[in-house]
Parts: C-alpha cells; sequence; structure tokens
C-alpha cells in the first residue's frame, strides 16, 4: 500500500504526501513510489506542472525514517541503508534537474528529507505555518538530502548555523534566506493549490500578492557567530558572548548534539561550497553509510525519536576530543 496519492488533471501531476502518522516521514516505498511516478510525467506530454502537496495538517515532511534506518544498523543490515539513501538521494536529485516546474505547497514542517523533495524544486510555497529545519546533528546524524549543496548558497552563516544547530526557519523568513521561492498565508494556501490543480498559470497564481512579513531572523548575529567552519571558533565565540541570550540559546542547541556530528557537518558543508549537486549526493551517501555504524547515530536517534529522554550520552563528549581521522573517514577526505 502506496503513502502517496497521485492524480492528473489539466495539465497537473498531484503528489500527495500520506503518512500522517508518521508526519510523512519517508519510508523507502515513498521515495521509490516518487522517484516512478517523477520519472513517468517528466516524459508526459500531458504534464506541465508537477504539485507536491500534504495530507497532514501538521506537516509537508517531516524527514526521512530515521527510526527504520536505526533498526537496520542494530541489524547490522547495512546493504538496507545504503539502499535506502542511494534511493532517497536519486529522488532528490531527479528533482533538482526535473524538466517541468516542479512545485511545493509547505504548510507545515519541512525537515531533512522533507527539503530534499522541495528545496531542489523549482517553486517553493510556505506558508507563516512552515518550519524548516535540518536537525540532523541533534540524532548523531549530518545533514544530507543535498543540503551540503544548499545550505552553503545561502545568505553568510545562515547554512552553517542551520546545519550546525537544527535551527527552525519559520514561513517567510525561509524565502528571505532563499528555502523558498513564495510566501502565501495559510488561510489561502488551499485556494493557491486549486487553482494550480485547475491549470491555471503559475504566474497568475503567485505572482504579485501581498507584501510577506518583515524576517525575523538575527541575520547579523548569525553571520558574526557562524560564517566561519572552525566548530571550536564558533562554540567559543558563542560562550564568550556573555549576556547574549540569543548566543546563550544557540550553545545551548550545539550542547545537545554529536561533537563528532558537529565536526562532520561543518567539514560536509565546507566541502559542499565548492562541489556540484551530484558531488555533494555522492559525498552524502557514503558520508550516511559511515556515520550510520556510529554509536552516536545509535544513542541520538534513541534519544530523541524512540525513547524521547532527549538525553543522549554521546562519546566522545565534548569537540575537543573528535578523532580528525574519524571526521575524515566519514566525510571521504581519508
Amino acid at each position: 500500500m502506496s503513502n502517496i496519492v497521485t492524480s492528473v488533471g489539466n495539465g497537473v501531476g498531484e503528489i500527495v504526501l500520506d503518512r500522517p502518522a508518521a508526519l510523512n516521514a519517508l519510508d523507502l516505498g515513498m521515495i521509490d513510489d516518487m522517484y516512478r511516478v517523477l520519472t513517468e510525467w517528466g516524459d508526459d506530454d500531458a504534464i506541465d506542472t508537477v504539485l507536491v502537496t500534504s495530507s497532514s495538517e501538521r506537516a509537508f515532511c517531516a524527514g526521512g525514517d530515521i527510526r527504520a534506518i536505526r533498526e537496520h544498523a542494530l541489524a547490522g543490515d547495512h546493504a538496507a541503508i545504503s539502499r535506502y539513501f542511494a534511493g532517497e538521494y536519486r529522488l532528490d536529485q531527479l528533482v533538482a534537474d526535473y524538466p517541468k516546474p516542479y512545485v511545493s505547497i509547505i504548510d507545515g514542517a519541512a525537515m531533512g528529507g522533507g527539503l530534499g523533495i522541495s528545496v531542489h524544486g523549482e517553486i517553493r510555497v510556505v506558508s507563516e505555518r512552515a518550519v524548516i529545519a535540518m536537525p540532523e546533528t541533534a540524532i548523531g546524524f549530518v545533514p544530507d538530502v543535498g543540503s551540503t549543496y544548499f545550505l552553503p548558497r545561502l545568505p553568510d552563516g545562515v547554512g552553517m548555523w542551520m546545519g550546525l544547530t537544527g535551527a527552525r526557519v519559520h514561513g517567510a523568513d525561509a524565502v528571505d534566506v532563499g528555502l523558498a521561492t513564495h510566501f502565501v498565508e495559510s488561510a489561502h494556501i488551499g485556494a493557491v493549490a486549486e487553482q494550480i490543480r485547475l491549470g491555471a498559470p503559475l504566474i497568475e497564481v503567485l505572482g504579485g500578492g501581498p507584501d510577506r512579513p518583515a524576517c525575523t531572523l538575527p541575520l547579523q548575529h548569525i553571520k558574526e557567530y557562524f560564517a566561519d567552519d572552525n566548530v571550536p571558533g564558533i562554540v567559543g565565540g558563542l560562550r564568550g558572548a556573555v549576556g547574549d541570550e540569543w548566543a546563550e540559546q544557540m550553545v545551548t542547541r550545539i550542547d545537545a548534539a554529536s561533537p563528532t556530528s558537529l565536526v562532520v557537518a561543518a567539514a560536509m558543508l565546507t566541502e559542499g561550497a565548492r562541489s556540484m549537486l551530484d558531488e555533494c549526493l555522492e559525498r552524502e551517501l557514503h558520508a550516511a553509510e559511515q556515520i550510520t555504524t556510529t554509536p552516536d547515530f545509535i544513542e541520538g536517534v534513541r534519544a530523541v525519536l524512540v525513547d524521547k529522554d532527549r538525553d543522549p550520552r554521546f562519546d566522545p563528549p565534548s569537540i575537543d576530543e573528535v578523532d580528525p581521522e574519524l571526521v575524515a573517514r566519514i566525510v571521504g577526505l581519508g
């Protein structure tokens, strides 16, 4: 039974992500089904536009099926892990290369894998309910789904900030930093999707809308602290900002993350800044295969997604103790 629903009409092919109990977390079946359908539609002259929506009121897509990946890791089934991530990244590349307008409607959470099937597309419509994040370091994993390509291309420091802290970008702020292309109020986003389904020209549906809210992100703070890729330096700067509440919040986020994942993430983003998307995805596949064999991945997913005690015991427990050789092996530089 598929967890996507598809329909075609008025020159529009629609994919509805339909796994609401899991906030549309992408299982391998969803990934394979989306790839097959998008491949068919790409060659179908009757389809001019692809629309991707969600059946969940809470989420567009909360990410990949990381619980299942952890189960594979515990069972030592590394081939299953490779199959999953290879399939997911193949889908992300297809979205990036898609020959027709690809429209995502994000009226809720879009995290991890949810960004892989949206940010690479041509049009990303968000509402004030949109919550966008790459929270992988908190579970002992690494930013992936091509994020090591698109995060470094955001405004100064924003990608490193998101990749290290898992910070959430809300609503219209996603447009301001380039993660989304259009803002529509949630009360009207259903009507916008319906106009697209009816075949209305995208320029008429999405052009000339009301001004979006002003950016709420502390971009100067982000640039000041996260424009570098030196993790100890970033953390040292934040800790030294005595009395700065925002900096203290960022330290709290970083302290909750896997030290190894933090150092790997920074290295991956640095490499991604000078790589093409396909190179980033290839590097991410290697990193995913490597990092899922580490105790930090097992422990991080347990603490955040399984037991939900939010009290992981990462090893090593500090950034200064992270093994450079392990980082190089995960990133593929050694």
